[in-house]
């Protein structure tokens, strides 16, 4: 059985997130063997223990980063994480070679609808950084599950949030099922 590591990038899970909340929810029960990794719960302050995240790096197979688009990228403590714990040595260079072979899965929502992404400007675009730090680690970029619409400011509203609600499980069942294919 290949080991999961999901990383939930939001910077404020628990306390101002409504769909990633509701999914990283969904996958704790549906992958109760995978790790996983809440950086708001466990670097507040984003000082992040580098070696603690290498060594859960190092134990997985399948390396899954969950987070929200902010700003057409990621949050920024996802983005400190990387760059502190993405370190020449360990990752890449001569002698990174901790992360070659591993598969990189991300799972990411937009508030913007998912029709905001065309052809102009397709949703793939989001992903650059992500391949390119694939391709310079060794990693095996598997894609994405993407789902869009789901604005944390339209929680209040109840048809919305029923709406919401619903394809965040959708979307955690899709991940699941991209998870399990990579198995």
């Amino acid at each position: 059985m290949k080991k999961v590591l999901i990383i939930s990038g939001h910077p404020e899970l628990r306390d101002n997130s409504f769909a990633n909340k509701i999914i990283m929810e969904d996958l704790a029960k549906l992958l109760p063997d995978a790790v996983i990794d809440d950086l708001s719960a466990l670097y507040p302050d984003y000082k992040i223990n580098v070696e603690a995240e290498q060594k859960k790096l190092t134990n997985a197979d399948i390396i899954v980063l969950q987070f929200p688009i902010f700003w057409y990228s990621c949050p920024a403590l996802l983005a400190k994480w990387m760059e502190d714990v993405f370190v020449r040595g360990f990752s890449h260079g001569s002698q990174g070679k901790a992360l070659v072979g591993k598969k990189l899965l991300l799972s990411f929502t937009t508030g913007a609808p998912e029709s905001a992404y065309d052809a102009a400007f397709p949703v793939d675009a989001l992903t650059g950084r992500f391949v390119q730090t694939a391709g310079l680690t060794g990693m095996i970029y598997e894609g994405y599950v993407y789902t869009g619409g789901v604005s944390y400011a339209d929680r209040t509203d109840p048809t919305r949030a029923t709406a919401m609600t619903e394809v965040s499980h959708a979307h955690a069942k899709r991940l699941l099922e991209k998870i399990t294919s990579l198995m």
